[in-house]
């Protein structure tokens, strides 16, 4: 199913121990690129997030968005360097001996000194949350993918009404092809036979008929006109294949682009020539579209 490149998508999981908030954001992109913002205590995670990413979603530039908050899962640890507090203690008796002055114990003042009490903090093991994190991942995804997908049908619609307009402008040149063919060879004909009775030459009349005819034959366009053709039914096909197709659509388009340029070319006629006006503003169009088609 044809998808847009442009989506947005939000999942949520919270419970007593954690929340996980992920927002995915899609543009429209050449390739398939990938940047998450997410706490560094996630870090560990990010192959399986860009694993989950790259199985979903095949072209554009998408952007995550991670945010998450631990409830009651406190790791602090206070730790005593008792050594260090005896140290403290051994010094404050040498000052009150010193000063002569009483020395009584003040457990608080020692225990306010430098690094006499640490309070650290271990690592959460995040491992534990992968899967909380993956079912937030997860459901941003399906929105995201709900979102491309409808967006993407609007496109195709729009895709389809443009390919038919295509092939009603190509029609109306089928008709006037041969007109013009014929047009060509007729008033080819004149002037060459008006050219031998001005030089007076002697020609034999049925070789003349088959150069003139030669001649008009590369004017002709039919071929383009098939192969165009052949263009719009590879396209109206590859609306309705399951898998990632823009750059397919890209090189058809291209291809129907050029076979237009060489009709162009080749016919020397006012009605084809406002014709082809039509079809390359048309391809235009329909180019502009599918650069967001994944």
């Amino acid at each position: 199913m044809l998808k847009s490149m442009t989506g947005f998508g939000r999942g949520v999981y919270s419970d007593e121990e954690v929340k996980f908030v992920v927002e995915i954001k899609t543009v429209n992109h050449r390739y398939n690129d990938i940047f998450i913002k997410m706490p560094k205590t996630l870090n560990q995670l990010e192959d399986k997030i860009r694993t989950t990413i790259t199985s979903k979603i095949h072209r554009g530039r998408v952007d995550i968005s991670i945010s998450m908050d631990l409830f009651n899962n406190s790791n602090k640890k206070v730790n005593v360097d008792k050594k260090l507090a005896i140290a403290y203690d051994n010094v404050l008796r040498e000052l009150a001996v010193a000063l002569e002055i009483p020395y009584t114990t003040a457990l608080l003042e020692i225990a306010k000194q430098p690094d006499v009490l640490v309070i650290t903090e271990d690592e959460a093991d995040i491992t534990i949350f992968a899967d909380k994190l993956n079912l937030a991942l997860t459901a941003a995804v399906e929105n995201i993918l709900q979102m491309r997908t409808i967006e993407g049908q609007n496109i195709k619609n729009d895709l389809l009404s443009r390919v038919c307009k295509l092939e009603e402008l190509v029609s109306t040149i089928k008709v006037q092809e041969p007109i013009i063919t014929n047009d060509y060879r007729d008033k080819l004909l004149v002037k060459v036979k008006e050219f031998i009775n001005d030089s007076n030459v002697v020609v034999d009349e049925g070789r003349l008929l088959q150069e003139v005819a030669l001649f008009a034959d590369r004017i002709n366009f039919t071929e383009e006109l098939v192969r165009l053709s052949s263009h719009f039914i590879q396209f109206k096909t590859n609306l309705e294949v399951s898998e990632p197709i823009g750059r397919k659509l890209d090189f058809i388009v291209q291809e129907i682009n050029r076979e237009t340029n060489t009709i162009a070319s080749k016919a020397n006629d006012f009605t084809v020539a406002n014709i082809i006006v039509e079809l390359k503003s048309e391809i235009e169009k329909i180019r502009e579209q599918i650069q967001n088609v994944e």
